[in-house]
């Protein structure tokens, strides 16, 4: 099974920098276009099903984010509806978020326990998850 990292994840949901992926094609192959339903995003560490493509969404305009934590650590996000495969951890807290009225949770891999980003949710009960990019791998 040929696995694609990063840029498949990176790019936009909205397919405006093209239907082109990174994959295993034998020279002169042609590469036919899959539809996203029959890929899952994996947790890097253990290959647990996370997420799919299709939940993709953009907050503040974008899919993917750079944001720096109070320790300076820089994370790449990407922005998805829902990760069924995640598990979540500790209260809710505003402290330091990096979306205006959400607060977040960590958000770790249901089986390994891998940190994979942060659950942030609004008062009114909107959610998303916001899952570091080079923590996850594309399948298909």
């Amino acid at each position: 099974m040929c696995e694609t990292i990063i840029g498949d994840l990176l790019r936009q949901p909205s397919g405006k920098y093209g239907d082109e992926k990174p994959g295993c094609l034998a020279e002169g192959e042609t590469k036919k276009k899959e539809p996203d339903i029959d890929k899952h995003i994996l947790c890097r560490q253990c290959r647990r099903i996370i997420t799919t493509p299709t939940e993709r969404i953009e907050m503040l305009g974008a899919h993917q984010h750079a944001f720096a934590n109070p320790h300076g650590i820089v994370y790449q996000i990407g922005c998805f509806r829902s990760a069924t495969g995640c598990g979540y951890t500790g209260q809710p807290t505003n402290e330091f978020s990096w979306f205006k009225g959400f607060s977040w949770r960590l958000a770790v891999c249901g089986s390994c326990l891998f940190h994979l980003g942060w659950l942030f949710i609004s008062p009114g009960s909107e959610s998303f998850n916001g899952l570091i990019l080079d923590h996850l791998i594309q399948s298909g």
